[in-house]
């Protein structure tokens, strides 16, 4: 384990400005026509595979940076470029930490390179929790994963929805109910191999934003996968559901771990630096227009009324990237978020995002209303930081939770 460091080492520094380079040389130019497609940006995601930045190497060599900086520094620096290509580029790794969390090695060995494919024929793929009906009360998810003993064969019947990838991607992590009566502590994670029978795409969303990452529903019809697609295996979910039941006979008592949200845990501090990356990039577009931008005869950000919001933007993208980097390093360090220091880095910096690409449009003002200039989309990208991965009334509700203990 590093130790913790407010400054990135050498090798980081070489790997941000590599990234930095590929989201403003490749990423930027391509933005704005994306976003108009409302397409999934393959020539680019096929781009950074040759490059090795869509790659499970990659991202494995980020994850277990012994600063835990790593996966941050990446995302910011592609959200930097552009939302909705990165969460094209990165929407994977939701899936692959799926899988990291709740799989065997060999579920992790065997399934996580199908994920991503290889340069010359990429793959993607989809984690699919939320439901039309359960969203962030996943208490009150209906999708049901039924065990046939006879076959060896889990059956999968449900909706998803707001799953990035859904119906495009190779392969499928979907969490299902295996026990109802035990609510959310009876929920499991499952594998759905490519070209499965039964597993279709729903309706494709329209989005406000991040309109080049493909979000969609997912339906499962009676959707067979062999016995092995169980992520953690059966003995595994059979001693969790046991313990959960006496739980349940005494009372509650000791915290059972749920599938869907040991992903969200392990990714909250990821899509705060997410937010981080949008919020710089609209806060430096504000920043050199206003230093060019002449009114009454002098730069106006020599005015204090502009002057003074961009001191407020620069300082809360910093207060947002500190408390990321915190809730990074604590994950990497084996530190538990006693204080839901996970949630309050993604609670912040979402917020932040909203609020400084906002006023990135204010400064620019009717010019930042139009397409001409970037920070109109980076608006529309930020608001899905609040909403996706738990909103901020979630975080809000598990912080408060946290300081009630």
């Amino acid at each position: 384990m590093g130790e913790f460091a407010l400054e990135l080492n050498e090798d980081q520094k070489q790997v941000r400005d590599w990234l930095h380079g590929f989201a403003a040389d490749v990423m930027r130019p391509a933005a704005a026509e994306w976003d108009e497609r409302e397409e999934t940006p393959w020539p680019i995601i096929q781009e950074a595979a040759k490059l090795g930045i869509y790659s499970l190497d990659f991202y494995a060599q980020q994850f277990f940076d012994p600063t835990g900086l790593g996966i941050p520094m990446a995302m910011e620096e592609l959200f930097w470029g552009d939302a909705g290509i990165a969460l094209s580029i990165v929407g994977t790794g939701l899936a692959a930490v799926g899988v990291l969390a709740n799989g065997t090695e060999e579920q992790i060995g065997t399934w996580v390179p199908q994920m991503y494919g290889d340069a010359d024929d990429v793959k993607v793929a989809a984690f699919c929790s939320s439901e039309p009906d359960a969203g962030s009360d996943v208490a009150s998810m209906r999708t049901r994963a039924v065990y046939d003993g006879a076959k060896d064969e889990w059956i999968l019947n449900g909706t998803k929805t707001w799953a990035t990838n859904g119906g495009i991607a190779n392969v499928h992590v979907v969490v299902a109910v295996v026990e109802p009566e035990l609510g959310s502590k009876g929920h499991a994670s499952f594998i759905v191999p490519p070209n499965t029978p039964g597993l279709s795409q729903g309706q494709k969303f329209q989005k406000h934003g991040i309109r080049a990452s493909h979000t969609a529903e997912v339906v499962l019809e009676d959707v067979r996968i062999p016995g092995h697609c169980l992520l953690g295996g059966k003995e595994k979910l059979d001693e969790r559901l046991a313990r959960a039941r006496e739980k349940a006979k005494a009372g509650g008592g000791e915290r059972v771990k749920n599938a869907a949200m040991a992903t969200f845990e392990a990714s909250r501090p990821a899509v705060g630096a997410m937010a981080v990356g949008t919020a710089r990039a609209a806060y430096e577009v504000a920043l050199d227009y206003a230093k060019t931008r002449v009114q009454f005869g002098r730069p106006i950000i020599e005015n204090q009324g502009v002057a003074f919001q961009l001191a407020d933007m620069a300082t809360q993208i910093d207060a947002a990237r500190l408390l990321v980097w915190r809730a990074s390093w604590m994950a990497t360090a084996g530190k538990p978020f006693t204080a839901a220091e996970g949630s309050m880095s993604k609670l912040y910096a979402s917020e932040v995002a909203k609020q400084v690409t906002a006023q990135a449009i204010q400064i620019l003002g009717g010019n930042g209303y139009t397409r001409e200039y970037p920070v109109e989309r980076m608006h529309r990208d930020a608001a899905i930081y609040t909403i996706f991965e738990g909103t901020s009334e979630i975080q809000r509700m598990v912080i408060s939770r946290a300081l009630a203990k």
